[in-house]
């Protein structure tokens, strides 16, 4: 079966010269085979090809149907937000350490490749998290996030307060070092580390995980993914909050603020080869059942 790619982007980890071998193998693949090709400018250094087109990482989703993102899981990160608003499929080539995201490693590339570009793979949709910072009743900030949206403390050494509104509904309020509000496809980054589930990538579910909570009974809690999360502050004097989205920093948060976290409407396409294996992943990434063989 053919599919209707013809025009491929390919994104790389900005100046790693590690990334620098794969990134021009594949373009030289992609050209081989008479595909068209837009090179993200931060990683356009690593091809030799004076005629190889290039474009900013925020307008490359314009002109391909199909991005590759060479890296680990950050640069797919920044790839899936940069191109979301487009609704092409990305495909992750992992360089990095984990690779929960980028599932075709470098020696695989050639043929897993060939058989995605054939239409021979599996696609799923991942939804990101859009949180706004409130004040004075304006947005003053907006960003997306794949993997979480985090509220922490900041140049301090006190606890933050936090109060907690579901769907405008009280949850809890709570004293602690910040707060972790994860995607499923998070669920195995930050959250994982602060003691939050592993969530099943398809699930319509967020999960709120906060972190070194002062009342030992405050837990990780799991919500439907409709739902709309308010944070607001409750202490009595100004300590600063930072907010990130996945490694994005929005620093000089307020007390006075509210932020609100919502599911984006738009999901990112992600195309993994045929028989593409969640709990097989999980047990390569977190060494799970290393002595047992089916």
């Amino acid at each position: 079966m053919q599919t209707p790619f013809k025009t491929i982007g390919i994104i790389g980890k900005p100046s790693d010269i590690r990334i620098a071998e794969t990134l021009s193998g594949l373009y030289d693949y992609l050209k081989q085979h008479q595909y068209a090709i837009f090179v993200a400018d931060d990683s356009i250094q690593f091809i030799d090809d004076p005629n190889a087109a290039s474009c900013s990482i925020d307008r490359i989703g314009l002109y391909c149907d199909l991005v590759i993102a060479v890296g680990g899981d950050g640069t797919f990160l920044a790839a899936a937000r940069a191109i979301v608003q487009y609704n092409i499929p990305l495909i992750g080539i992992n360089l990095g350490r984990l690779g929960f995201l980028v599932d075709i490693s470098p020696n695989e590339l050639p043929a897993k490749l060939h058989h995605i570009l054939q239409g021979h793979y599996s696609e799923e949709k991942r939804y990101l998290l859009r949180a706004k910072i409130i004040r004075n009743a304006q947005v003053i900030h907006e960003e997306t996030a794949v993997n979480e949206v985090s509220i922490l403390r900041w140049v301090t050494p006190s606890m933050i307060e936090i109060v907690t509104k579901i769907d405008n509904v009280f949850l809890n309020s709570q004293r602690s070092d910040g707060l972790i509000i994860s995607t499923p496809t998070g669920s195995t980054a930050y959250s994982l580390s602060a003691g939050g589930p592993i969530l099943y990538p398809s699930l319509n579910a967020l999960v709120l995980v906060p972190l070194n909570p002062h009342t030992l009974s405050n837990r990780p809690i799991v919500i439907h993914d409709t739902a709309e999360i308010e944070i607001s502050f409750c202490q009595t004097k100004q300590i600063n909050a930072l907010v990130t989205c996945d490694h994005i920093e929005i620093p000089d948060v307020l007390i006075s603020d509210k932020i609100v976290i919502k599911k984006d409407p738009i999901p990112i396409r992600i195309l993994h080869p045929e028989g593409h294996d969640f709990f097989q992943i999980l047990r390569n990434k977190l060494n799970w059942s290393s002595g047992y063989h089916i």
